[in-house]
């Protein structure tokens, strides 16, 4: 039995260079209950975190009773996190929301019937429409939808309404990854797939905590790291588990990466570490960018970052000398200064050293949620459907065919409206109607007691779409609950593009409805049409959803067209591009070196990435990619958020492995919730004996948005840095949407409204802040530690592992104490 909650990676299965990962299946049944006692096993994946990874869910009496791995899903080989492990609870919370509510004439929500909630919805709806166009709309959904839903969303929002106001929490997330890719590859889509860990010699990891936020994939590249043979080179501020398992841990100052990573292509160039013949034949723009980065020594950035310059020495060596490089990069880059460039200088590392498009070498550009992928595949995140380019008018003319309206009812003329743009449109009182869809901006926002204030004007008629009534959904106008997963059909596809279909186990609770279906209801009471009159949108099942959904990324780099439910069900998950007629599957994107960079094929015609200032079609045409990769880079800024005296600290936030997202499902786990209970703050032990503060008291941290208060954990981080995780709001403490008197305990109640000018995702590594102590250690006990001892190497034969198919490892989970 092993305690997956001490340790979250459990058993290690050596893998060797090349080997096939070894299938072990974790399963965790409630109550004791065994195997053979279930009614149904449903096939399905995990949605907490972006892995993805397949598991059938356990039934048991119409409900769910628990889930097992699926030994043969490429992604986890039967593997599962804690969340995947623990998280499915939270459908039978006794707090779902199970009734359509409404506000009151005495400014309280009351339970009322769909048609009262959706007529109420749908006349303000009108009302704005008629007075100020669809501009007054807004739409702010999630990662958390499934394909079906949101290729739903995006007809309604953009071929309906035609409102250019709809955009997702990724952006919050990994808006600047897909921007990352497309400035590199001309389009969005992962060049790598998991597999390539198991070939893979070298491992890049730049703020990607990996074994925090997707344990499984970590589990994967511990296993390779103890199968002999491979590197890793870990970029991180803090002192966490990869970092310690690192031949060189480089912890630079926050808002610094752009320099260190500049070094280390001056470094690669310098000593001679470029695949010339490869550069020449598959890339534009080597000489400019060597340019840019020429006066970026390894001295020079050393001090800039604050690590030593043999270290990144040592790095760019390590690197330089990989047989097979994979680079992974996460919200340490995207949500820090100058997020795009950095990036993108993690694609142009792969691509100098030629490493991309082969077994073991590529960039994973990772996402943060389950179906993020999928919001920038269909639309719904401020792009256009199958990777289209809004400034493109054939591709225009393409989605307006297929959706049968004209074309000027889609939303084209100026790029479309980011999620930090709509808030501030709805603090103007341009938008007047703003629909939020699965996500709770009222505590994942930056700059929390802004956002407070946004949503609670009594001009903005606020709409929340969730399962749970979160400190969102409590400011709202209306709120309809909605089926979750296990409880609807749907495709989503994760961050290697790997497309899973997710059964419906078990019935929604109470009159909670399918998104895609409260997305027909709203569009019918609307009576939107197509341009000959007929219903705007032609589906009506999940099934007939993913199959408009195939007709649209038919020839696009994201096809779909080839899969069909049947195919899904009859395996566990398939990569796209897998277009009609396929008989194998992609696992790296770009095998035959062949980029989506021709003017008439690409998704966006790129940006300055320092200014953020946008290509028009004959400049990105003057480039001459036309098939090659771009390579392009910027110099180094300083930050524009600095400590000084008042404030001496930089802030940082981040993600625990046992809480996902604002908690809304994982803080309804028992287990998760008991393993992180509270937020906390890390510092450095320096830090921490300056400010007279010792492990366990409580502290507050101030910055000029805002204060929070956790108990202090004291660490192996670089100093000057402060940590806090972002879960933690406070529908689950009696405090309603905000502090409300009480002490606040969000992290981001301390980060600032500022964004990357490219992928305009928001910044949340960079806040100066100060410590004090407001109180002595109460004996809270700490939450579970961020290292742990390894696990023991698993022996299936006769003393080692080889990482093949001999054996299969089963694990029997214990729920933790």
């Amino acid at each position: 039995m092993t305690d997956r909650i001490a340790d979250p990676w459990g058993q290690i299965t050596s893998l060797g260079s090349g080997e096939k990962w070894i299938a072990r299946v974790d399963s965790y049944l409630d109550d004791g209950l065994a195997p053979d006692a279930v009614d149904a096993w449903v096939q399905s994946a995990c949605v907490l975190c972006s892995n993805g990874c397949g598991l059938d869910i356990a039934v048991k009496d119409g409900r769910m009773v628990g889930v097992r791995g699926r030994g043969d899903d490429h992604v986890n080989r039967g593997r599962l996190g804690p969340k995947g492990l623990f998280g499915w609870q939270a459908n039978a919370s006794s707090d779902r929301l199970t009734r359509p509510l409404v506000r009151g004439a005495d400014g309280e929500l009351q339970e009322t019937d769909w048609d009262t909630a959706m007529e109420r919805l749908v006349a303000k709806s009108r009302q704005l429409l008629d007075e100020q166009g669809p501009s007054s709309h807004g739409f702010y959904n999630s990662g958390q939808l499934f394909i079906e839903d949101y290729y739903t969303l995006a007809l309604v929002t953009k071929g309906g309404l035609g409102t250019p106001h709809t955009d997702g929490n990724t952006r919050l997330c990994t808006a600047t990854a897909a921007q990352a890719l497309k400035e590199t590859f001309g389009a969005d889509g992962q060049p790598a797939c998991y597999e390539d860990v198991n070939h893979a010699d070298t491992f890049f990891l730049v703020g990607h905590n990996v074994a925090e936020n997707q344990t499984v994939l970590w589990m994967r590249i511990r296993d390779r790291l103890q199968g002999g043979g491979a590197k890793l080179v870990d970029v991180d501020p803090r002192r966490t588990v990869p970092a310690t398992m690192a031949d060189v841990h480089l912890a630079p100052k926050n808002g610094t990466n752009l320099a260190l990573l500049n070094a280390i292509l001056n470094q690669l160039i310098a000593t001679d570490r470029v695949d010339r013949a490869f550069v020449d034949e598959h890339t534009v723009g080597f000489d400019a960018m060597a340019g840019l980065v020429a006066d970026m020594s390894v001295e020079r950035a050393a001090e800039i970052c604050g690590v030593e310059a043999n270290d990144l020495r040592r790095a760019a060596t390590i690197i330089g000398d990989a047989e097979a490089l994979l680079s992974t990069c996460l919200q340490g880059v995207y949500q820090s200064h100058q997020a795009t460039a950095s990036a993108v200088q993690v694609n142009n590392i792969n691509l100098v050293r030629g490493m991309i498009g082969r077994p073991g070498c590529g960039v994973l550009q990772m996402n943060g949620q389950p179906t993020a992928q999928n919001t920038r595949e269909t639309g719904v995140d401020g792009d256009m459907p199958a990777f289209r380019n809004w400034q493109n008018e054939q591709h225009m003319a393409d989605i307006a065919g297929l959706w049968n309206v004209d074309v000027l009812q889609i939303p084209h003329a100026t790029p479309p409206t980011h999620a930090m743009e709509i808030f501030r449109y709805a603090e103007e009182g341009a938008i007047r109607f703003l629909w939020v869809i699965a996500t709770n901006p009222a505590v994942s926002m930056p700059e929390l007691g802004r956002i407070r204030d946004i949503l609670s004007q009594d001009r903005l008629f606020l709409i929340v779409q969730d399962a749970f009534l979160t400190e969102t959904a409590r400011l709202a106008d209306v709120v309809l609950p909605a089926a979750i997963w296990g409880e609807k059909t749907g495709t989503f596809t994760n961050a290697d593009r790997t497309v899973h279909l997710s059964e419906r186990a078990i019935d929604p609770p109470g009159d909670a409805r399918p998104d895609m279906q409260i997305f027909l209801d709203y569009a019918r009471r609307m009576g939107f049409t197509d341009r000959d009159g007929a219903p705007l949108v032609k589906w009506s099942t999940p099934e007939e959803a993913f199959e408009a959904w195939k007709a649209c990324s038919k020839g696009r780099p994201c096809d779909y067209s080839g899969m069909s439910y049947d195919l899904l069900r009859s395996r566990s998950g398939l990569r796209w591009p897998y277009p009609e007629g396929a008989d194998h599957e992609v696992d790296d994107l770009y095998a035959d070196l062949a980029f989506h960079t021709g003017s008439e094929d690409c998704e966006d015609y790129g940006h300055d990435l320092l200014t953020g200032a946008s290509l028009e079609e004959k400049e990105f045409r003057a480039i001459g990619a036309v098939g090659r990769a771009i390579l392009k880079g910027a110099e180094y800024t300083p930050a524009p958020e600095a400590p000084d005296d008042s404030f001496p600290y930089l802030f940082t936030t981040g993600r625990t492995r046992y809480q996902f997202h604002t908690r809304t499902k994982t803080g309804r786990a028992r287990q998760l919730q008991d393993a992180a209970p509270d937020i906390w703050v890390e510092l450095a032990p320096e830090d921490a004996r300056r400010e007279g503060i010792e492990e366990g008291d409580l502290v507050e941290v101030t910055s000029a948005q805002g204060s929070m208060q956790g108990h202090a954990r004291i660490t192996g981080s670089r100093p000057s840095v402060v940590f806090a995780p972002f879960h933690y709001g406070y529908w689950d403490v009696g405090r309603g949407a905000g502090p409300d008197g009480h002490e606040p305990r969000a992290a981001n109640e301390l980060t600032v409204t500022r964004w990357d000018p490219v992928s305009k995702q928001p910044i949340f590594k960079l806040a100066a802040v100060k410590v004090v102590k407001v109180g002595a250690g109460d004996g809270t006990p700490s939450p579970a530690p961020t290292t742990t001892a390894s696990a023991p190497v698993v022996d299936l034969t006769s003393g080692t592992t080889t990482g093949g198919d001999a054996a299969e490892v089963v694990e029997t989970v214990e729920a933790g104490t």
